[in-house]
C-alpha cells in the first residue's frame, strides 16, 4: 500500500470516528456540548493535518514527475533540413553552467559575465535558466494554492490590456422577413501592470562550495516559501497598491453574496445561499475557499437532511468537499470575526495572473563577507486582478457590535 492511499485511509477512519464523537455529544440544541469541544477540535485537527500531509506528498509526486520528465526532444539528423531550431540564450546548457558558475564563484569572472550577458537586466541582475525558471514556478505553486487556480499569463513587457465583455447582447424573435435588430456585445477593459516583488536570502560560502550540495533545489524553496506567501496575500488581500488586486478587495473584488446572522459563526443555509448566489454558469467550475480554522466549523454542519456537508476526499487526487464542491484553503484568508469576508464561491479561472518574463538574480559578494556568507537578491514582475467580479460571491460576518 502506498504512503498516500494509507494516509488517505486513515484519514477516513478518523473522520468516521470523528462524527460518532460529534453525534454522542451534541446537545439539545445541536451544538457540541462545551466539554467535548476541547476533544472534537483535536479530532478534527489531527483529520486537517493528514489531509494536508496527503496534499503535500500528491504535490511532491507531481513535480517530481514533471522534472524526470524529457525536457527536450532528441535530435535527429536530417540532410534535407540543415537549419537549426532557434532556441532561448536562457535555455542553453552554456548559459545554465555560467549561470551557476556565477552563483558558486567559479571560473574566471569576465568569462562569466560575458556568457551571462544576454540574460542581464538593467539592475545589474542576470535572467535565471529556463530549467530552473520551472522549479521556481513550481515552488511558487506548492506555496501558493491560489496561483494553481487562477489563470496565469506571461507578458513580456509594460501594461497588458484585457477586453472585458461587459453585456452579450440578446436574440429577438422575428416574423418572416422582418429587420433582425442590431444587439451588439458591450466590450470593457481593464489592465494588468507589472508590480516588483524582492527577496534576499543568505548562504554560507561552505555550502556553495559543496559539489554535493543540491543549490538550485535549495535556493527554489526557499525563495518559493517567500514569494509565493507574498503572492498569495497579494491575490486574497491586496489593495492594489504597489501590489496586486486582491480577491476580497472593496473596489474592483469579488462581491458580498451573502451576510451571516452572527458575527462568529454560519450556518447550512448562509452557505447554501452562498452556493446559489453565484450565477449558474460559473458554478460548474467553482470551488470553496476558506481560512483553515473556519472549517473546524464547516466539518460539524449538517444540512436538513442530517447529512454533514464537509466531507474528506477518499481518493487519490481528490479534494475535500463542501456541498459536493471542491474546498481550498488558505492562511491568508480572513478567521472567523465580525464584518470578515471568511469564504468565497467561485470560479478563480477569472482572476488572472500575468508574470512578467523573466526572474533575475543578484549575487552580493561584499554585504555580508564577514560571516563568510553571500546574499542573493532575486526579483520578478507580477500582477493579478479579478476581471469579472461576478464570477466570484463571498459569505461575510455579521458586523462588529
Amino acid at each position: 500500500m502506498s504512503k498516500i492511499l494509507e494516509l488517505r485511509t486513515k484519514r477516513n477512519t478518523l473522520w468516521e470516528q470523528t462524527k460518532d464523537f460529534l453525534e454522542k455529544n451534541r446537545g439539545e440544541n445541536g451544538l457540541v456540548k462545551a466539554e467535548a469541544v476541547e476533544q472534537y477540535n483535536k479530532m478534527a485537527q489531527e483529520v486537517k493535518d493528514l489531509g494536508a500531509e496527503i496534499e503535500r506528498l500528491e504535490q511532491q509526486a507531481q513535480i517530481e514527475a514533471q522534472l524526470s520528465a524529457p525536457t527536450s526532444s532528441p535530435v535527429h539528423a536530417d540532410p534535407k533540413n540543415g537549419a537549426k531550431k532557434d532556441v532561448k540564450p536562457t535555455a542553453t546548457a552554456e548559459y545554465a553552467e555560467n549561470f551557476w558558475n556565477m552563483i558558486r564563484n567559479r571560473g574566471h569572472y569576465g568569462e562569466v559575465r560575458n556568457a551571462l550577458s544576454v540574460g542581464e537586466d538593467t539592475e545589474g541582475g542576470f535572467t535565471v535558466p529556463d530549467e530552473f525558471e520551472k522549479k521556481l514556478v513550481e515552488a511558487l505553486e506548492e506555496n501558493n494554492i491560489f496561483r494553481g487556480l487562477a489563470t496565469v499569463i506571461r507578458t513580456s513587457s509594460g501594461t497588458r490590456k484585457i477586453p472585458i465583455a461587459e453585456d452579450t447582447g440578446e436574440a429577438s424573435w422575428i416574423d418572416e422577413g422582418e429587420e433582425i435588430p442590431e444587439s451588439d456585445t458591450t466590450f470593457g477593459q481593464t489592465m494588468l501592470s507589472a508590480y516588483k516583488l524582492g527577496t534576499m536570502i543568505k548562504i554560507s560560502n561552505e555550502l556553495l562550495n559543496d559539489s554535493a550540495f543540491d543549490l538550485a533545489t535549495y535556493i527554489a524553496r526557499r525563495f518559493g516559501v517567500r514569494m509565493g506567501n507574498a503572492e498569495e496575500r497579494a491575490f486574497i488581500t491586496g489593495d492594489g497598491v504597489g501590489k496586486p488586486l486582491g480577491l476580497l478587495a472593496e473596489t474592483g473584488g469579488a462581491k458580498v453574496g451573502v451576510t451571516a446572522a452572527q458575527k462568529d459563526a454560519v450556518t447550512f443555509d448562509e452557505i447554501f445561499k452562498l452556493y446559489y448566489a453565484l450565477k449558474a454558469p460559473y458554478r460548474k467550475k467553482a470551488q470553496f475557499l476558506c481560512n483553515e480554522a473556519l472549517v473546524l466549523q464547516l466539518m460539524t454542519i449538517k444540512d436538513n437532511n442530517g447529512n454533514y456537508i464537509w466531507k474528506p476526499g477518499l481518493e487519490i487526487g481528490k479534494p475535500d468537499t463542501l456541498l459536493n464542491r471542491p474546498l481550498k484553503t488558505s492562511a491568508f484568508m480572513p478567521e472567523i470575526k465580525g464584518g470578515s469576508k471568511v469564504m468565497a464561491f467561485g470560479d478563480y479561472s477569472y482572476y488572472w495572473v500575468a508574470d512578467r518574463q523573466n526572474r533575475t538574480f543578484r549575487r552580493l559578494n561584499e554585504l555580508y563577507a564577514r560571516t563568510d556568507q553571500v546574499g542573493f537578491l532575486t526579483t520578478q514582475r507580477v500582477d493579478g486582478k479579478l476581471i469579472l467580479p461576478e464570477a466570484v460571491q463571498l459569505l461575510q460576518m455579521a458586523p462588529q457590535g
